[in-house]
């Protein structure tokens, strides 16, 4: 299977690597006009272990925000049927628990293959030596002193070894880190796991309708407040990013799942800590769309749309990272959007999954 094109850019110092993980500066800004949520599913019975009933409705989806990016926007309203969410993300002891009895190998750890990589780089891309070529995945490695934010080769490396398994290169390993939630995980290596869990992925309308927890509208899933009464409700980046993280929340890096408090439907850590892969190809004018204010994307063509890599092939990841910073990309936000790489993994990209109730149905309103 395919690796990330974007490790592979960095290695050869081409410029596409820049266009996912980059992140223009925002300032923070009040919420749009709030809606109330309102229930469209009643409970059923049965409820799986680890799950919680997600009830579904009518709400905002997107948003207004003029210092919001502009994948975020318009604002659109949306109809969501309930479905039941894990409550946290899939922890490495979950995820080393399904390798033990499936004896599953990620993408991470497989050998690449050129001529499924070069499908995704522009024409004419010269074929990288071979060493290059070996099993690894993107790791955050923030440099000792404050670089320029234009550049993200400069905190961001192609690690050979690195995986689920040993998230910093071969000499680190899970250890203490059990509960933490599973990177370097690809979408193909998600869709495993939720087809041995009897689960899926949730759409990106069904992540957002969750993160939000019923409080329609607001800028953050807890209210307009990023730390209300100084308190921080996520694993987010405080300091000088990429270089000074201070860890004023309680942590540097991943956090163990549970570790703060969860939003109104039960759910944990649907803001920051690590981003979360949906089944939804990247349209980076998806809502514009929605509203009739661009052309429908041509089902001919790349199924998703970044205006940024023309190249491509990314699925949408939301709710943001521990490296998500006020000074760099304010991603920790319900509405706030990205594209993944479908064929690879990072070190802050992981996930969770949901499962269908009979007759589940999504639709617009």
């Amino acid at each position: 299977m395919m690796h990330n094109t974007k490790n592979i850019h960095i290695l050869l110092g081409a410029a596409l690597l820049i266009s996912t993980y980059s992140c223009d500066q925002k300032k923070e800004s009040v919420s749009n006009e709030e809606k109330l949520t309102v229930a469209a599913t009643p409970k059923p019975d049965n409820q799986p272990d680890g799950m919680v009933w997600i009830p579904g409705g009518q709400f905002t989806m997107g948003t207004n925000e003029a210092d919001a990016y502009e994948a975020e926007k318009p604002a659109v309203d949306l109809q969501v049927e309930g479905f039941w969410m894990d409550t946290h993300e899939v922890t490495n002891a979950e995820f080393a628990k399904f390798v033990e009895e499936t004896g599953y190998v990620t993408v991470a750890e497989r050998p690449i293959d050129w001529e499924e990589l070069k499908k995704q780089l522009p024409p004419g891309t010269p074929k990288p030596d071979d060493s290059v070529l070996v099993p690894g995945s993107m790791v955050f490695t923030p440099p000792p002193y404050q670089v320029p934010l234009q550049d993200i080769s400069l905190w961001w490396s192609w690690v050979n070894g690195a995986s689920w398994r040993n998230p910093g290169g071969p000499e680190t390993d899970l250890t203490g880190k059990e509960n933490h939630p599973v990177v370097h995980i690809s979408y193909e290596d998600a869709l495993a796991y939720a087809d041995w869990s009897g689960k899926r992925l949730p759409t990106e309308i069904e992540w957002e309708f969750a993160a939000r927890g019923g409080m329609n509208g607001k800028r953050f899933a807890w209210g307009d407040e990023l730390t209300p009464n100084g308190q921080y409700l996520a694993n987010t980046f405080q300091g000088n990013f990429p270089n000074e993280n201070l860890g004023e929340d309680g942590f540097i890096g991943t956090s163990p799942v549970k570790s703060f408090a969860p939003n109104t439907f039960g759910l944990y850590d649907m803001i920051g800590n690590v981003w979360e892969l949906t089944s939804d190809w990247y349209d980076a004018l998806k809502f514009a769309r929605l509203a009739g204010q661009a052309p429908k994307l041509d089902a001919n063509m790349n199924p998703c749309y970044n205006p940024d890599n023309p190249f491509a092939q990314e699925r949408v990841i939301k709710g943001g990272s521990f490296l998500c910073a006020a000074n760099y990309c304010v991603n920790y936000r319900p509405s706030a959007r990205q594209g993944q790489a479908f064929d690879s993994g990072t070190s802050n990209v992981g996930f969770r999954l949901v499962k269908d109730p009979e007759n589940k149905n999504i639709s617009l309103k």
